[in-house]
């Protein structure tokens, strides 16, 4: 999967913006079927979604963003009519929030299955989010569950869902949240090859505390976030990127060990630091992230 340093929301009843999104310089394009649609307008957010994923699907647009529909919650028993109605071709992930129990992933995988034959779809992924304690607390069996999970999001929203699950503060600087943040990262690299992005930062007129707080996500491994609207894509793109002094010295990692390496010699030294296959490994990923 694509690493995915900025998710766009946009309401699934909204079409300006969900146009404004696709035509965003973003990673991934979020389509909202959840909190931001109201609850008798749920059968219309669904076909425009679906007219929007088939519209985008059939341009001849070369740099398409990745396209995501968070869903409704698996509890709300609308989970299943949200993905029948939009399993289209050009949907890349659905989004789960509120993600908690395994048993809901099996059974969002065995639907997807089913309705990717009946439609010759290619392979539809599962993206999370945990907004709830017992999501935190079960965040490595959920990501088990099904192999079609690539991606989880921990809900860190000021006054969203997770704080109020468990009661705690809110900053800028986040340790009220860092122990759900960095379980959350631990589990995703432990189940697998699952990336992390952060929850949304709902002061658009906060930049400052945009940036600080997606450094100290991007300091913990996050890779990005979701965002509520365009004007956040820069600020997030520079917190979680690698500046290009960083890239030339992970360039330089590479280039003088693997030439050591070519003598028989797994450990040098560069600018005063020692290298040697776990910082030839690191440098590797890390290059990886921006190609």
């Amino acid at each position: 999967m694509r690493i995915i340093r900025t998710a766009l929301f946009a309401p699934g009843t909204n079409q300006k913006v969900m146009a404004k999104a696709v035509a965003s310089p973003v990673d991934a394009v979020l389509f909202d079927l959840e909190d931001s649609v109201a609850l008798d307008s749920k059968a219309l957010a669904r076909q425009m979604v679906r007219e929007a994923i088939t519209e985008l699907h059939n341009s001849t647009r070369e740099d398409k963003p990745y396209v995501m529909v968070r869903t409704n919650a698996a509890d709300t028993g609308m989970l299943e009519e949200d993905i029948a109605q939009i399993a289209v071709a050009g949907l890349d992930m659905v989004f789960i929030p509120k993600a908690e129990q395994p048993d809901d992933m099996k059974k969002i995988d065995q639907q997807l299955e089913s309705l990717e034959k009946e439609r010759g779809l290619n392979r539809i992924a599962i993206g999370l989010q945990i907004e709830s304690a017992i999501g935190v607390y079960n965040c490595y069996n959920i990501i088990k569950a099904t192999s079609r999970i690539q991606l989880t999001s921990l809900g860190t929203a000021q006054d969203g869902d997770l704080q109020n699950d468990l009661g705690c503060g809110w900053s800028v600087d986040g340790p009220e949240m860092l122990y759900a943040r960095s379980k959350v990262l631990l589990d995703s690299k432990a189940a697998g090859n699952v990336i992390s992005i952060d929850g949304v930062f709902a002061d658009l007129n906060d930049e400052e505390g945009l940036m600080i707080e997606s450094k100290m996500s991007a300091s913990l491994g996050y890779v990005g976030r979701t965002i509520i609207h365009p004007k956040q894509i820069a600020i997030v793109e520079q917190a979680y990127g690698i500046t290009q002094a960083t890239l030339d010295y992970y360039h330089l990692i590479v280039k003088e060990f693997e030439a050591a390496e070519q003598k028989g010699v797994a450990a040098i030294t560069i600018n005063n630091k020692l290298v040697d296959y776990a910082m030839y490994r690191q440098a590797k990923r890390l290059i990886s992230t921006v190609q």
